[in-house]
């Protein structure tokens, strides 16, 4: 088992820093541009990025706002999510996804999510709207949880990998619902529908998406941005309307709207790495396939689920383990990083206890909260430092099933049988 020394053999869970010294110079040269010009708020700068995401993405149009948090709540809105509608999503996820919901003037409600992917459960799904639903007198489908009518749907694409996508699709069609795609940790990911027999980007199979730029991120500002994309016009000048005060040109407001724009230097900012986030995101499926390879024959520990539609991104790499705590603790002391990728689903947290929902009700988001963790992932993560963090994971988990096998013999022997 390797002991550091130092502080210098710590191993991050993140390195915001390496992209940004890599990139120094296409970085402050952003900065210089807008200081000469004095665009700081809209303008070519942001236009450029918006233009070049949407042709990452596959997307007709993308529109630049300030956060990811904007962009779920504004696609939300431009899609026609009326206040009171129910939109269903996952307990599992930040809280920025019911947050944009409920800020939209909509009412979240939860479906449990897959026990290997951790997005929304297709099965749940379906049985939510065949045994949680009615139809009301004009044909609405409603809640009977809450009463309201039940218009919209949020599949959140966890950890860098994409919900399932066609069967979710398939369902919404079938019972009228909006999908708007949470991809604010999606950048990249591709899905492959068999209904339309090719890959699919993250952000351009629902009627809009949203993305987060928030530093950590695959592609991540130098602070909050976020942006929308979607295949429809409507849609998006729709999203410019509200992200600048309901304008249709300037100090003519024809609805009421919100200051959701982006800066201009954190676009500039974005476009930069844009064109190096392709190679990083090869790397971060590189390193993952590494732990996988690593982690193979640990039989304590499961790592994430890909299944052949997919391919992800990893902006996380979370296995799952019965001591999650005891494993942290024990890479904390060997100066490895992790962190908890949600450690209280949304349903059990103060903020909504007024939903009134309980524990027990999402037994498999509940289940994975208490034994995730997540792993150092970053594009420059080294594979020797791969190797100290799974070291360290099988020195863990071999005294622990030690003591479990101790245990087990000793209940053996208490109840008169032979170990």
């Amino acid at each position: 088992m390797y002991m550091p020394n130092n502080i210098s053999d710590s191993i991050p869970f993140l390195d915001l820093a390496a992209p940004h010294i890599e990139l120094e110079k296409e970085l402050t040269g952003v900065f210089r541009k807008a200081l000469l010009t004095a665009g700081f708020i809209g303008g070519p700068m942001v236009e450029e990025f918006e233009k070049a995401f949407a042709s990452f993405c596959d997307a007709s149009e993308c529109i630049a706002v300030g956060s990811g948090t904007d962009a779920l709540r504004l696609a939300i809105m431009a899609c026609g999510i009326q206040p009171g509608d129910v939109v269903l999503t996952v307990p599992h996820t930040f809280i920025a996804t019911t947050e944009a919901i409920s800020q939209a003037g909509a009412l979240p409600e939860f479906v449990d999510i897959d026990e290997h992917t951790y997005n929304m459960s297709v099965v749940m799904l379906q049985r939510f709207l065949e045994e949680q639903c009615t139809r009301g007198p004009s044909g609405r489908l409603i809640s009977l949880r809450s009463g309201r009518p039940v218009t919209g749907l949020v599949p959140v694409h966890l950890y860098g990998q994409m919900a399932d996508m066609d069967p979710i699709l398939r369902l919404a069609d079938e019972y009228g619902l909006t999908v708007i795609e949470d991809a604010c940790q999606a950048h990249g990911a591709e899905y492959f529908s068999g209904r339309l027999n090719r890959w699919m980007k993250a952000g351009t199979m629902g009627r809009a998406a949203a993305f987060s730029f928030y530093p950590g991120k695959n592609l991540g500002a130098c602070g909050e941005a976020g942006a929308v994309t979607t295949n429809d016009a409507c849609i998006a000048d729709r999203v410019k309307m509200l992200r600048d005060h309901g304008q249709a040109k300037k100090y003519h407001h024809d609805v009421e709207g919100y200051n959701g724009r982006l800066d201009a230097i954190q676009a500039g900012l974005l476009h930069a790495k844009l064109a190096h986030l392709a190679k990083w995101n090869t790397q971060r499926r590189e390193r993952a396939l590494e732990y996988n390879c690593l982690l193979a024959r640990n039989e304590s520990v499961i790592p994430p689920y890909e299944p052949a539609w997919s391919r992800s991104v990893f902006h996380l790499y979370v296995i799952r383990t019965d001591d999650r705590d005891g494993m942290m603790d024990h890479l904390k002391k060997a100066n490895i990083g992790t962190g908890i990728h949600y450690p209280i689903p949304l349903h059990l947290q103060k903020a909504y206890a007024s939903l009134h929902y309980r524990l027990r009700d999402f037994p498999v988001a509940e289940r994975a909260a208490v034994e995730i963790v997540s792993l150092p992932m970053f594009p420059q993560l080294l594979p020797e430092q791969q190797t100290r963090v799974v070291e360290e994971i099988c020195a863990f988990t071999s005294v622990t099933a030690g003591i479990q096998a101790e245990d087990k013999e000793y209940s053996m022997v208490q109840a008169g049988q032979a170990p």
